[in-house]
């Protein structure tokens, strides 16, 4: 199953037999709206707090994945996730209500195709039969802990990033119907020295290249294999210098193939600046968007690639630099699914 150094080719090819996907209202507000399964129309969601809300995001997305595959949660063998609060604590007290054996991740905005990896890794080995992997973030909680509270309302630079309000779940198999986890690649901790927490795209888009070349090179397979690239966050920032890195590098990938769901979510006029970002922005855009358009056949492989910045207020305070990551899963469905 190891294929070089860090890659991992699934020869039983775990399925995805149901999503969960819950947005906020900016996400209500965006080009993806229809393709997510519940949205809310105020970021509070009933609770007294927006940490509480942001459980109650992957409470509900945990729940109508399990609701669409017609199972019980029972039957359900381990729950992977993770988020950007202390203590990933919105996800560790969702699975207080699921009630599933839980494995907290911790990969920043990588934390969604970390959890796919790894997921795909125990089914493919037999370790479950059905299991859970996902990833959240909500906009006001996370502005909270890591830049000011929306009521401060500060000002923020063009490279600034919006989080997105969302959760995003996957419910794998070893048998069934539906887009099928096909290989990972897992990145390595990438430290380009930056330190600005406003430019999270031009910091992890190095990482993002690291992956997405070593993928290749492992795999022995050329960018053409996919009918689509895609970059979890890098927004607009990001994804020029990921696109000028692959250039320097002679790595061939057309402009066109090579998308970010941070440039996907939200509609031209609303103020995103840079774009989206967030554990729940590749977590819904994937779960929701991009696997509803692979089930209509409008493509058959793609490489979804999940960037994280690994920072944390505490390291900012102390002057410290960002290290990042970027974790690669591949997905396929329909005609023939190579290994």
């Amino acid at each position: 199953m190891l294929t070089g150094h860090r890659t991992w080719v699934f020869d039983q090819k775990p399925v995805i037999i149901s999503t969960g996907t819950v947005g906020g209202p900016f996400e209500a507000d965006g080009l993806l709206a229809e393709d997510f399964d519940i949205l809310h129309s105020d970021l509070w969601l009933k609770q007294d707090s927006y940490e509480k809300a942001h459980k109650v995001l992957l409470e509900e997305a945990c729940q109508r994945a399990i609701e669409k595959a017609k199972l019980q949660k029972e039957q359900i063998q381990f729950f992977l996730g993770g988020d950007l609060i202390n203590q990933i604590t919105p996800t560790s007290f969702a699975c207080r209500t699921l009630g599933t054996p839980y494995l907290g991740l911790f990969g920043a905005c990588s934390t969604s195709m970390e959890g796919l990896a790894l997921g795909a890794y125990l089914i493919n080995t037999k370790g479950a039969n059905y299991l859970l992997t996902g990833a959240s973030s909500h906009n006001t909680s996370v502005e909270k802990q890591f830049r000011y509270p929306t009521e401060y309302g500060g000002q923020k630079p063009p490279t600034a990033q919006w989080t997105v309000t969302g959760a995003g779940v996957a419910l794998l198999s070893d048998s069934g119907d539906g887009p099928r986890v096909t290989s990972a690649t897992i990145g390595r901790v990438i430290d380009m020295g930056m330190t600005d927490p406003f430019n999270m795209g031009g910091a992890m888009a190095p990482a993002a290249v690291d992956t997405i070349e070593a993928h290749f090179t492992e795999r022995n397979i050329d960018p053409s294999y996919y009918d689509l690239i895609v970059t979890g966050d890098l927004g607009q920032i990001g994804h020029e210098v990921s696109l000028e890195l692959f250039k320097k590098h002679g790595t061939p990938i057309r402009e066109e193939q090579y998308q970010d769901c941070g440039l996907m979510i939200y509609r031209e006029g609303q103020p995103v600046l840079a774009g989206g970002s967030g554990p729940g922005c590749s977590a819904t855009v994937v779960y929701g968007h991009l696997l509803n358009r692979m089930k209509k056949g409008e493509f058959k492989r793609m490489l979804v690639v999940a960037t994280g910045a690994l920072l944390s207020p505490l390291s900012f305070q102390q002057n410290e630099t960002i290290p990042c990551i970027a974790h690669a899963v591949s997905i396929e469905y329909g005609g023939e699914q190579r290994s």
